[in-house]
């Protein structure tokens, strides 16, 4: 293929943003947002009619970039969780952004300042706007117990006790806690309701099915998104009323393709507005008039683009907005609905050349068994016709699924002149019960069988050739990607392996003690370690005990302090393979967890994935490697004679 269009700096589109994560404080005085302060990525905040360069730093965290934050409801305090090199035991951070000066940036006050505990928010509650409802581990690392935490003081208050083993609660709109749920032995799910101080059951579901409390209604019964019942497929939003148990059927998707996607809610008059469902693309059904003639203005204002409401003031006048699609990250507007004005606020990354990137379009394939696998494919901004390389790059989850719109991965590897399939095998979610538990047992068979049907998919559209194909894939796409080249070694040329687990013996024995209400799920989806059934299943489908067939070139790139997939994972498939004198690279961040963080990190790691694809697949890579980038790779690149079993 002759390229004309010349290649984007891994640095432009993997580097910190600019400006992100824009939200509206509550009383509409303010906008914060996430920029780099010193390199890592910090929060920032200024007036809602101040130019950006005026905003005020209000965090300083030197070591681990803030991901996401949220304004308390009366607007006097930031919050945002933060956990150390990956590990996910995370905290909750208040800072007062009033402190805020030119010469001063305020304290951040841990609210769950605890060793070797994992909090998470539960509720920010209306009827008092200095507390927090929290979750942390502290008494059992297995289950959270509920605290009621004050925003000012950090004093924690035990609210409940978590002796039920409940996974989650509700709350209703005068924050009283009403609900909770908890996995049954058997898998299922079971919804239980607090009753004059006691848990009292009010609805079970299988394994196989799921129930879901969204938010309560105004006349006391509850939103809940379920697919109980064997003629129910796709998941569909019903009204649950706890006195009796009735269930009324609200919505399921106009277009019965897809699961209900989700509820948009007014705070402020406490009534649904909207719903929204994913298929190829999003969708979104208007029950507010006023919201649906916003929404098709601002349609019709940034035509070609998905646009989406952020935050917004209490008041609902005020909206952060957005548009982007698969071509542009995009950009965050001030929306005023009473004026309809539209001011433009920033662009993540207002220096990647949006002209040189590539469309993404929605395909589906038929797998081994006829199944149809919805899939997303990405081409090269140059291809034309003829066979390229091509990648099939696999999600995570694996229980989640791939969407349309802009991925930063598809295109640096449309970039580099690859075709990307992006696959949603039999086992992601949202596309109906039958299509989700078609992947219960299907590791690295049914489910591996339509990653390889997209692979041949390529080649029969005369994409790609059988010899030029590579796979590639985060968390459960490394396991596919290790599946792959294990069972199927004829398939692929290459993989890359980023925090995949390859024993499925030692990923279900390491998994955190806070995923316990999980464990079960685990056990029915994957194989059972504690039957010989089980364990046949699991030995047969982790690459591990069959690296021995691997064939092809591997790259393995690991976080040494991630929870969910520890670095055993990734060594025990190196030294495997090097014991077989195999093909495999490694390395290893020891300051990352479940995924690359830090922006020195990914260009590393991209800047070795991007020659190692070039030269097994034939695309085109970036040569020159910045001296700080070199150094991370000669800090991290494991040296596999060190390793023990």
């Amino acid at each position: 293929m002759t390229y004309s269009t010349p290649l984007i700096d891994r640095e432009i589109l993997f580097g910190n943003p600019e400006i992100s994560g824009g939200q509206i404080s509550p009383d509409g005085a303010f906008i914060s947002f996430i920029k780099p302060l010193k390199g890592v990525r910090n929060i920032w905040v200024k007036r809602v009619n101040e130019p950006f360069d005026k905003a005020l730093s209000v965090t300083s965290d030197e070591n681990r970039p803030i991901s996401g934050y949220f304004w308390s409801r009366d607007s006097k305090f930031i919050l945002y969780v933060q956990d150390k090199g990956g590990d996910e035991n995370f905290h909750v951070y208040a800072v007062n952004p009033n402190e805020a000066t030119d010469q001063k940036i305020p304290e951040a006050k841990d609210l769950t300042s605890l060793d070797n505990v994992r909090a998470f928010i539960y509720k920010v509650p209306k009827s008092d706007p200095t507390a927090l409802y929290v979750g942390i581990n502290d008494r059992d690392p297995a289950w959270h117990d509920l605290y009621k935490v004050d925003m000012s003081s950090g004093e924690r208050t035990l609210i409940l006790k978590n002796e039920i083993q409940y996974s989650a609660l509700y709350f209703d709109l005068d924050d009283q806690l009403r609900l909770a749920t908890r996995t049954m032995p058997d898998g299922g799910t079971e919804l239980l309701q607090l009753k004059d101080e006691s848990w009292v059951s009010v609805l079970t579901c299988s394994h196989e099915e799921n129930l879901s409390p969204s938010r309560f209604h105004k006349d006391g019964r509850v939103y809940i998104v379920s697919n109980i019942g064997e003629e129910v497929d796709l998941s569909t939003l019903y009204l649950l009323d706890l006195t009796n148990g009735e269930m009324e059927e609200i919505e399921s998707d106009p277009e019965k393709q897809v699961d209900f996607g989700g509820i948009v809610y007014s705070d402020l008059r406490e009534e649904l507005i909207g719903t929204s469902y994913v298929g190829d693309k999003k969708r979104i059904y208007w029950q507010d008039k006023s919201f649906e003639e916003d929404y098709n203005f601002l349609r019709e204002k940034f035509q070609n683009a998905e646009v989406s409401f952020g935050s917004g003031s209490q008041d609902e006048r005020l909206y952060i907005v957005y548009a982007n699609s698969d071509v542009d990250p995009g950009s965050a507007y001030l929306f005023d609905r009473n004026s309809r004005s539209v001011k433009f606020l920033y662009r993540p990354r207002p220096n990647l050349p949006i002209d040189y990137l590539s469309k993404m379009e929605p395909v589906t394939y038929a797998s081994k068994d006829g199944l149809m696998i919805p899939a997303y494919l990405t081409l090269p901004k140059d291809y034309k016709s003829g066979k390229i390389p091509a990648i099939l790059f696999v999600h995570g989850g694996p229980w989640a699924r791939d969407y349309w719109g802009y991925n930063s991965y598809a295109q640096f590897l449309a970039n580099r002149g690859y075709a990307v399939l992006q696959p949603n095998f039999r086992g992601s979610t949202g596309f109906g019960k039958k299509f989700l538990n078609a992947g219960n047992g299907a590791w690295g068979t049914a489910m591996q069988d339509d990653i390889t049907a997209g692979a041949e998919y390529l080649v029969e559209k005369g994409i790609s050739e059988v010899d030029q194909i590579g796979i590639m894939g985060g968390s459960y796409g490394g396991y596919a990607t290790l599946a792959g080249l294990a069972f199927t070694p004829q398939v692929y040329a290459c993989g890359v392996s980023i925090v995949g687990p390859s024993n499925l013996f030692t990923l279900l024995e390491s998994i955190p003690p806070y995923w316990e209400s999980a464990r079960k799920m685990f056990h029915l989806r994957m194989g059972d370690p504690n039957t010989e059934e089980g364990k046949k299943m699991l030995k047969e489908k982790s690459p591990f005990f069959h690296a021995d067939q691997i064939s092809s070139p591997l790259l393995v790139a690991q976080g040494d302090n991630d929870p969910r997939v520890k670095t055993a994972e990734s060594d025990q498939i190196v030294i495997a393979m090097r014991d077989h004198d195999l093909d495999v690279m490694y390395i290893n961040f020891p300051d990352e967890g479940h995924g690359f963080a830090k922006p020195d990190n990914s260009m590393a790691f991209l800047a070795v994935c991007e020659e190692f694809l070039a030269k097994h697949l034939g695309g085109r890579y970036q040569e020159s490697v910045p001296q700080k980038i070199s150094d991370i790779i000669s800090k991290v690149t494991v040296d596999i004679q060190k390793l023990k079993y």
